[in-house]
């Protein structure tokens, strides 16, 4: 039998994804980032750490506000004296507070401290979201590729065992040669071993697709419209990334909690002043008749510090350097930000180049191979050239793949590069994961007082 006729060669042909065993429900890049928001332990736990450290807040404004506490106390004596018994009882109860009326200032720095941390790990949060969509994105992308490589191996192995069959066939009619039948046979073998090798790739990025998304990927497809996020220009993505990317605004935000920290070591060395009160009353009985009293203090105590051996200005100057480090850590955002929008956009470009590169490759490819088996056919070319120039166009259909592939990977980098890589960016049908409302709960501080009076 021998391989004739032209080789038609089609993307869609590449892209076939291969079964998974029944009916196989679409899976749209949109529909995988949506599973993952709402799946992601990451995120999640990103979430709950800007809720612990909105906490930090409540309990900065407590050293404002007064502590209230109640107490009962009782006891029972007994006593035998002459052989009679005798007994009384006695009973107090009281209201303390106290409060700390002026501290120089550092419980309004702690507070500010506070809610600047608030603020930066709410940021991260969203910083946690781009890194997870991003990780989904790329695992997307390396089952789609990975299911077209397994296909086009496949169909490689395929072309090979014709070959091989054609060589023999050549053989017995006196055709061909043994040579022939050997380099076919080799070929088929490095073609299967090749096919075994993106099987297992294949797996490894299904695994990885499932720990991101929490459920096995479908019939995926490449099809998106985030394409109007990007900017026309390289100047206008970094002008945005500068602006808007989670990992410079929580910089800002630690600069303004380090300022903060150094406004508290300064107050630290300054005057306290603190008051206290108690109120109570006392029953005692029945030796001497039972006795009511009501009584009460007011008092105060003003501090002012002298001498603490040389620890808060050890404070103030740990301060100060945290305070210039947030400025330099900043500065780095800012840098690694800007090149990693340049690194996208330039990613975009080199795709676009790759895919334009491979196409035409593809094409050529194509009409040489075609030719190749037909001179092969009538006796000027060799079974090795048809090998040979089966090999180059596989490469070459490789190399579209992965420039395809590639492409969408650079494009949804740049997005997160530019800060855009969010589920309200891109219009996800999912609640927005926020510690914003519990950060606005627990600033009121009062809310415990009232819970004891319900």
């Amino acid at each position: 039998m021998k391989f004739r006729g032209p080789i038609a060669v089609s993307l869609l042909a590449i892209g076939v994804s291969l079964g998974l065993g029944g009916a196989v429900q679409a899976q749209s890049i949109t529909q995988a980032l949506t599973a993952a928001y709402d799946y992601a332990p990451d995120l999640q736990s990103a979430l709950l750490n800007a809720k612990a450290t909105a906490e930090n807040i409540a309990q900065a404004k407590s050293g404002k506000l007064p502590t209230i506490g109640a107490s009962i106390s009782g006891s029972q004596n007994l006593s035998l004296n002459n052989g009679d018994w005798t007994s009384s009882q006695s009973l107090t109860t009281g209201l303390s507070y106290n409060q700390t009326i002026f501290d120089n200032g550092q419980t309004d720095a702690q507070i500010e401290a506070a809610r600047a941390g608030a603020e930066a790990a709410e940021y991260q949060i969203r910083n946690t979201e781009q890194n997870v969509l991003l990780e989904v994105v790329q695992a997307y992308m390396n089952v789609l590729s990975g299911r077209q490589l397994v296909a086009l191996r496949q169909e490689n192995i395929n072309f090979y065992q014709a070959q091989l069959q054609s060589a023999r066939d050549r053989l017995e009619v006196g055709e061909g040669t043994r040579i022939d039948v050997a380099q076919a046979e080799a070929r088929l073998a490095q073609g299967q071993a090749s096919y075994r090798s993106a099987v297992g790739g294949l797996e490894t990025s299904v695994a990885t697709f499932q720990r991101y998304v929490g459920a096995k990927p479908g019939s995926l497809s490449t099809t998106h419209n985030f394409n109007r996020l990007i900017p026309r220009s390289l100047d206008a993505a970094i002008s945005e990334a500068e602006t808007g990317h989670p990992a410079i605004l929580a910089a800002k935000a630690a600069i303004r909690a380090a300022q903060a920290g150094s406004d508290v070591a300064e107050a630290s060395f300054g005057p306290t002043a603190k008051m206290t009160g108690q109120i109570g009353t006392s029953w005692t009985g029945p030796n001497g008749g039972p006795r009511d009293g009501i009584t009460g203090s007011l008092g105060f105590n003003i501090t002012v510090p002298i001498y603490a051996g040389g620890a808060i200005g050890s404070s103030i100057r740990k301060a100060n350097l945290q305070q210039i480090k947030s400025e330099v850590d900043a500065m780095s955002a800012y840098d690694q930000i800007r090149a990693a929008v340049i690194s996208a956009w330039a990613g975009i470009q080199s795709a676009d180049a790759q895919i334009s590169a491979a196409q035409s490759a593809v094409n050529a490819g194509t009409t040489v191979l075609n030719g190749v088996i037909q001179e092969r056919d009538l006796g000027t070319q060799t079974t090795l050239d048809v090998l040979n120039s089966q090999a180059e166009l596989t490469t070459a259909r490789e190399g579209l793949i992965n420039a395809s592939s590639g492409k969408v990977i650079a494009t949804f980098s740049l997005l997160a590069a530019m800060g855009r890589l969010t589920a309200q960016d891109l219009g996800l049908p999912v609640e927005i994961k926020t510690a914003v409302p519990y950060t606005q709960a627990v600033e009121d501080v009062w809310a415990e007082l009232r819970t004891i009076e319900d």
